[in-house]
């Protein structure tokens, strides 16, 4: 906002009282629209309202390919409004003693995800009220995520299911109270965020997968609670973070080359599309971290998809910052060519909305699409994201 220039001096003597309301007032606008700005756009997660509404009008029209995405997802066992819980624990955990509880809570917190979509792509209660029946019994009874060695994969990986599932309720579906949203919050709060704070106090151990998801789910978390100190710490790690799951840390800044390249594909991809998730939550926000480090994101999705698809790209040994896995001298070509649904919200971010090219990020769309499912990531991402040309 640029300040008006003066046309003539004017002595403090006769200055007009009416003058100084006017200013007053001006500056009480522009405070309030400032606070404004502060405040979080709800549902804001992965999907807005707008987006929302683009889903729900193009399942009724049938408008491809996003139909096809979501017949996919009305097909899936754990999208339907009869699923029967698995659950819910006391504890639970990926290893560990409590081991057995993993298959069961991850199809459950799926289902919770899963039926949101539904709902929000039908508007058929039964699914609203099953994604919420499974949020309210873990929330009645989960009490702990023990300090397993995977504790943090299952905190940002599930909890990402959870936040976004309990935001698309909180702010579509009538049907939900103020007790129940209570009640996920503290679930949310007591559980999952101590899980997620104890990584980042930790200093750096792993593959950068799990900084990665572990900060997609912390700042969906931070937008669901309206916490705005969370969501700065989740930014600051995005960008400046130490740690593998840091961006400028994850893909090389000349080839696009990741982190685990060397290791597997999977758990590149895992990293890669956790990473996007993140960017795309803050955008709803209003934050660009898509740009970041002059659009490194682009550049591994490219490098990934390339190498995925079939093609030689450059490698050299990672320097990574843990120096744990600093010996992987070619790249892996274990997993090389699954189709994981990732691409799809990257591609729409990058090339419909900013017009910038992504040719081996769309033979991937090409070759997979519709997007489905996948238990580790959001997936549907032609039903969520190929309708969205603005946000």
């Amino acid at each position: 906002m640029e300040r008006p220039h003066a046309t003539q001096t004017t002595s403090m003597k006769k200055f007009n009282p009416i003058i100084l309301i006017s200013l007053i007032s001006a500056f009480i606008c522009l405070s309030m629209n400032t606070f404004a700005q502060r405040h979080f756009v709800h549902p804001g997660l992965l999907q807005s309202q707008a987006s929302l509404d683009k889903i729900y009008y193009a399942v009724q029209n049938k408008t491809e390919p996003q139909y096809g995405s979501y017949e996919l997802l009305e097909e899936n066992p754990l999208a339907q409004a009869d699923y029967k819980m698995r659950g819910p624990f006391k504890i639970i955990a990926r290893d560990g003693d409590y081991k057995y509880t993993k298959p069961k809570m991850e199809a459950d917190f799926s289902a919770a995800y899963l039926n949101a979509l539904m709902w929000a792509a039908t508007k058929k209660e039964t699914h609203a009220k099953k994604s919420l029946e499974i949020l309210e019994a873990y929330a009645d009874s989960l009490q702990l995520i023990p300090p397993t060695n995977d504790a943090p994969l299952l905190a940002g990986l599930e909890g990402n299911k959870i936040v976004n599932a309990a935001e698309i309720l909180r702010y579509t579906y009538k049907g939900i109270t103020a007790s129940q949203i209570e009640k996920i919050k503290k679930m949310i709060v007591k559980v999952f965020l101590p899980v997620c704070d104890n990584f980042y106090n930790q200093p750096p151990y792993t593959n950068g997968n799990w900084g990665a998801c572990v900060t997609n789910m912390y700042l969906g978390s931070a937008v669901f609670l309206d916490n705005l100190k969370m969501y700065n710490k989740a930014v600051d790690f995005y960008l400046n973070g130490y740690d593998n799951g840091n961006v400028k840390h994850y893909i090389d800044s000349l080839t696009g080359q990741v982190q685990e390249s060397g290791r597997d594909q999977v758990h590149t991809m895992l990293g890669i599309g956790c990473l996007a998730s993140t960017c795309e939550i803050a955008y709803n926000q209003g934050d660009d971290l898509y740009s970041a480090y002059n659009n490194r994101l682009l550049l591994g999705f490219e490098y990934v998809a390339k190498y995925n698809l079939g093609y030689n790209v450059p490698f050299q040994t990672y320097k990574e910052v843990t120096g744990k896995y600093s010996n992987l001298s070619k790249i892996s070509d274990k997993d090389r060519g699954m189709l994981i649904p990732i691409y799809e919200m990257v591609y729409n971010h990058y090339v419909r909305i900013k017009d910038f090219q992504m040719p081996y990020t769309a033979k991937m769309i090409a070759k997979m699409q519709p997007e489905g499912f996948d238990s580790a990531h959001m997936g549907f991402g032609t039903l969520l994201f190929y309708s969205r040309d603005n946000h």
